[in-house]
This record gives C-alpha cells, sequence and structure tokens, in this order.
C-alpha cells in the first residue's frame, strides 16, 4: 500500500494537508516540509537541494563536519573526567545543532547560547507539529482551541522563532558587504530575494519558513539517529565489539576517522540502516493529502483524503523482516536494501516526490559521528544498571527520540592526539 501511495499514484498523493500547527509555526507553511504541492514548493525544494542538500554540497561540508565532530569528541574527553556519566542525549542534540547551524548560517551559536534556544524551540515544534489539534479533524470545533490553548501556544512558539530568525538574518544583511565573509545558506536565500530576475519572489516570510524547517527536519534527523543507535550498541556488546572492530581496524593510527574512511566501514552502514528499520526519526513519515479521486486495490479513495503511512510498523513487520524486533544489523551485510526509497519495506525517509530532500546530509553526518564516537571511546552503562533495565520507550511527537535521557560512562582509548 505504501507503494501504491508513494510510486503508483505518487502524482496525487504529492500535496499536504493543511494543519493548523504548520500554518502558523511555518508562516503559513511556506516551508518544504508541509507546504502543498505547487509551483513554490517544487521552486523552494529546487533552492534547497542546489544551495545545501546535493551531494556536490553535502561533500562540501567535509571539513566542517570533521571539526564538528572533533569538538565533540573533545567534550566527551572533558566530561568522561568526572565520575558522572555523560549525557549522550545532550551532547548529540548540541552537536547535531551546531552542524546544522555552521552550514546553514555559517556561525558558531554555541558561543552566544542561541544553540541552546534552537533546541528548546525545536523541542516545541515537533510536540506541536506531532500534536492532535482538533480543528485538523473537526473544523466546526475550531471554537474549541479557547479552552485547549494549543493555538496560542504554537502562536508564542511562532513569534519566538520569528525573533531569533530577524535576528540571524539582519547579522547576514550586515554582513553582505564584507568580502572576506564566506557565502552560507542565509545569504543564498537573501540574493535570490533581491534578485529580479527570480521566478519566484522569496518574502521574508518564505526565508524563515525555509530555515525553521531546515533547522528542525536538519537537527532531529541526525540526532534521533546517534541516540538511538548508541542506546542499542551498548544493549548489545556483541554489535558493539564487532563494530569497534572493523572502526578501529581502518582508523589505527590516524586519529580521528575521517570521510574518506567511510566507504570501507561497511559494518558501520548496516548498523545506522538497521538503527533507521528499528527506530526511523519520523515514525509516521509526514501526512500526505490526495490531490484528486482515484482507486487502490479495489477502493475509491476520494479527493482530500489524507494519507498516514507508517514507517514504523513496515519497518517490523514480520512478512518482510525475521526477528523484526531484534537488533540485527547483520540482516543488511550483503543485503541490496537500501532508504533510498525504492524499497518498500524499508523507508525511514519516505519516496516519490516528498522523500526526505536532506537524507544524504543526514547520513554522513552520522556515520562520521557514529565512526568516531567508538573509535575514541568504549561505552557501558552507568554502574548498577543492566542492560535489561534500558528504558528504550519513545517520546511522542512528530518525531521519536527516547523519552528518557541516554547517559553512558565513556573510557577514552588513547586517540586524543590530534584533536
Amino acid at each position: 500500500m505504501a507503494r501504491e501511495i508513494m510510486r503508483t499514484h505518487d502524482h496525487i498523493f504529492a500535496s499536504r494537508p493543511s494543519l493548523k500547527a504548520a500554518k502558523i509555526l511555518l508562516f503559513d507553511s511556506m516551508d518544504v516540509g508541509f507546504a502543498p504541492y505547487c509551483e513554490y514548493w517544487r521552486y523552494a525544494k529546487k533552492l534547497c537541494i542546489i544551495h545545501l542538500l546535493s551531494n556536490k554540497k553535502v561533500d562540501s561540508f567535509r571539513l566542517a563536519r570533521e571539526e564538528e565532530v572533533a569538538f565533540m569528541i573533545r567534550n566527551i574527553s572533558r566530561a568522561s573526567l568526572t565520575p558522572d556519566p555523560v549525557n549522550v542525549s545532550e551532547i548529540l542534540h548540541s552537536f547535531a545543532n551546531d552542524m546544522l547551524c555552521r552550514v546553514v548560517s555559517g556561525k558558531f551559536f554555541r558561543e552566544g547560547g542561541r544553540n541552546k534556544l534552537f533546541r528548546e524551540l525545536l523541542k516545541e515544534n515537533s510536540a506541536l507539529l506531532g500534536g492532535f489539534h482538533l480543528e485538523d479533524y473537526f473544523p466546526s470545533l475550531a471554537w474549541m482551541d479557547v479552552f485547549l490553548g494549543m493555538s496560542v501556544r504554537a502562536r508564542r512558539s511562532a513569534e519566538r522563532w520569528s525573533g531569533v530568525l530577524d535576528e540571524v538574518i539582519k547579522e547576514h544583511a550586515d554582513q553582505v558587504k564584507d568580502e572576506m565573509h564566506e557565502k552560507d545558506f542565509v545569504d543564498v536565500l537573501l540574493s535570490l530575494q533581491k534578485d529580479p530576475g527570480m521566478d519566484l519572489a522569496l518574502t521574508e516570510e518564505n526565508i524563515k519558513a525555509l530555515l525553521v524547517d531546515i533547522f528542525g527536519a536538519g537537527t532531529d534527523t541526525s540526532y534521533i539517529v546517534l541516540e538511538w543507535a548508541m542506546a542499542e550498541l551498548v544493549r548489545n556488546s556483541q554489535v558493539m565489539e564487532k563494530l569497534q572492530d572493523e572502526v578501529r581496524g581502518i582508523a589505527a593510527g590516524k586519529g580521528l576517522v575521517r570521510e574518506e574512511d567511510l566507504n570501507k566501514l561497511s559494518y558501520l552502514k548496516s548498523v545506522i540502516k538497521e538503527v533507521l528499520r528499528l527506530h526511523p526519526p519520523a515514525p509516521l513519515l509526514l501526512p500526505r493529502e490526495a490531490m484528486d479521486d482515484c482507486y487502490i486495490e479495489g477502493y475509491e479513495i476520494p479527493r482530500r483524503t489524507r494519507v498516514i503511512v507508517n514507517g514504523w510498523a513496515i519497518g517490523r513487520d514480520p512478512k518482510f523482516w525475521e526477528a523484526p524486533e531484534e537488533f540485527k544489523p547483520e540482516r543488511f551485510m550483503g543485503n541490496k536494501i537500501d532508504f533510498k526509497g525504492n524499497d518498500f519495506q524499508f523507508i525511514p525517509f519516505g519516496s516519490g516526490r516528498r522523500i526526505c530532500p536532506g537524507m544524504n546530509f543526514a547520513i554522513s553526518t552520522v556515520e562520521l559521528a557514529l565512526a568516531n564516537l567508538i573509535h575514541y571511546f568504549d561505552w557501558d552503562l552507568p554502574h548498577g544498571m543492566r542492560r535489561e533495565d534500558q528504558d528504550m520507550t519513545e517520546a511522542p511527537g512528530l518525531t521519536t527520540p527516547r523519552k528518557q535521557r541516554l547517559h553512558l560512562v565513556a573510557k577514552p582509548c588513547g586517540y586524543h592526539e590530534d584533536l
């Protein structure tokens, strides 16, 4: 059925339903993720791919990724000097957010504390966009939101987003005459806004919507995959040892695992695929809406029908996966099944026209970060905690990190000379 929706009838189900939270938080849904299928969406997606998410652009961020990974490793090394377990969730979230902020706006937001504000706003976005809004399903009952307060909460969050993005845009506008300033994605959007030859004029609200979308999707995808990867690895010691043997065998004597080493790490790639199968960052993908009537499997699907594809359940379907609840990266060794939208039993990033355009960006970040986390440290659970005691419950929301923060003991392995 997912194949029917996202491939056979993809041209009909390529739009999004109008959602109250998205309209408020994303400046009338003028982003890429929640915008309806239209000329503006095609234009916005093209801009994001060409100037930020294409393979060529992702490769150009190689140095930034390596520097941010090295910074994360140093943070963990300092934290490991104390007797307390390391708050892995906090460190991974900071890393993913800092990496995204750096390539999108060219700024190290951690110095000014703005990265913490971003993390608060992103968490609120996930809760609001993934929450139940009565008006979305029963428009005639919209008045009841006076008592539920969801719209007020969303507008308050949107105002905070608008304030911080106004600052980011103003900073870039002030730097436009600085020849030493290296152009980033915000600069590109501002220059396109002033280009009279563009087919569609970008408003400041369009720019803000795209930035909220990219900051949210880019941070959550990388952070959630890394967090679940570390949680599963400490629960499965044999997988951890096998992965450490592979990574340390390739990176022996090199210090930091570099981008050019990643293609040699086949087991690492299988581990990440298995994490995506069991713990897709957006388990229900994003909802789609039929733009016309059609027939699927003998059923008439009327125009404006909302469709939700449960990627989480498909990834655990025993018809397609042996021992589906077990963490077994070996299932992907020598297996051509991939997450790029062609194998519908494994669709963590979706498929078709609305496949996640940031997939390559996320995977390149996750691979480099996880390889170095495994290379530089031995990891264990806090004293007295057994593997079976780990709470693997998912937090509610549009995206699903762990409900409980992940705290682990990190033991440095002596590869820190070049950091």
